[in-house]
């Protein structure tokens, strides 16, 4: 690895496993913590038993809730925090960052409201400046696999090719694979989409639905994703990799998915409240259901099986009943939009 000073924003299960795999490769390495408790266990007992169970922490591992204290001198910053509060931390810690510093966001999502992307996101809070110094990671990757040490290949996407070099550089290692793209949209929008599309195929599953069910919505749901993506300016060749299908097939057929969770409890009849009252983890799905259908509202893309998610999780629409809506659409051309 490149030497780097290298803070890691967000103690949940991905910025853990990613501050551990740093550290443990000798950087210098600190991670800013949400939680007083999360932080103080970490540097007394090296473990983060609420995010990330049953690993050792290395000695070099520091944590911190001051963001002041966690961005003092780092050269790159790792922003691993739940899309959804994004803007709020940065606004928050933009006074602390370094001036030269690169961001890297590993956070997947749509924002509620705005419609925006992560990358709209921390230029809004950064200034367009820093655009060059952004860096946007996604790909096929589970906390708990990277934590064990099992080889993993993810993405990192910025418009200033020497910034993901230096990401790629810094950061990969003989488990963790980088490669590079500028494809910031692309790499964002599927990243993000394909948690929606895990809690329709999770609401199948919970349904006791069988194969075939499965692969008719990973692949369906891929081509809404594809849709949205192009129509914001990615490239399509984008959605074929890492960050598109990749990530697709492991968030939809992978026990470890948040996402399918949530969606197999949903489709076995439990609540909404009920399923997340019962984890302190994040499922971003639900939140980049609805931020995903206003924006492909706002510009005219049709995305069924997304549309149906929003209403399964709002309680509007029953698991079987999705199904049939699903199912009873106009007959069309596999090519034809929508």
């Amino acid at each position: 690895m490149v030497e780097e000073r290298i803070t890691i924003l967000g103690a949940g299960s991905m910025g853990t496993a990613l501050a551990r795999m740093i550290a443990e490769g000798g950087g210098d390495t600190c991670l800013w913590a949400y939680e007083k408790e999360v932080a103080n266990e970490i540097n007394e007992a090296h473990l983060n038993q609420a995010f990330l169970p049953g690993f050792d922490l290395p000695q070099n591992l520091r944590a911190t809730t001051d963001l002041s204290e966690a961005l003092r001198g780092a050269s790159l910053v790792l922003s691993a925090t739940p899309s959804q509060v994004l803007r709020g931390v940065w606004q928050r810690a933009s006074a602390f960052l370094e001036e030269d510093a690169i961001v890297v966001c590993a956070s997947k999502g749509v924002e509620r409201g705005s419609g925006a992307l992560m990358s709209e996101v921390l230029e809004a809070v950064l200034g367009s400046s820093a655009r060059s110094r952004l860096a946007f990671l996604s790909g096929p990757s589970f906390a708990k696999e990277i934590a064990e040490g099992q080889p993993t290949a993810v993405v990192v996407a910025g418009s200033y090719e020497p910034t993901g070099v230096r990401v790629q550089n810094a950061m990969s290692c003989e488990c963790f694979r980088i490669y590079t793209t500028d494809d910031v949209v692309g790499v964002e929008l599927g990243g993000a989409l394909k948690n929606v599309i895990a809690i329709a195929v999770g609401a199948a599953e919970g349904l006791r639905l069988g194969l075939n069910s499965r692969a008719a919505l990973i692949t369906r749901g891929l081509a809404e994703i594809s849709r949205l993506a192009v129509a914001c300016g990615a490239n399509p060749l984008t959605l074929a990799g890492l960050a598109g299908i990749g990530d697709l097939v492991l968030t939809c057929t992978g026990q470890l998915s948040r996402n399918l969770q949530v969606g197999i409890r949903i489709g076995k009849g439990e609540k909404l409240f009920d399923i997340l009252s019962s984890t302190r983890t994040v499922a971003e799905g639900v939140e980049t259901a609805r931020s995903t259908l206003e924006l492909a509202c706002r510009i005219g893309i049709e995305m069924p099986i997304t549309e149906v998610v929003v209403r399964l999780i709002d309680g509007q629409l029953l698991p079987h009943e999705a199904v049939s809506e699903l199912m009873s659409r106009p007959l069309k051309a596999e090519r034809e939009h929508g």
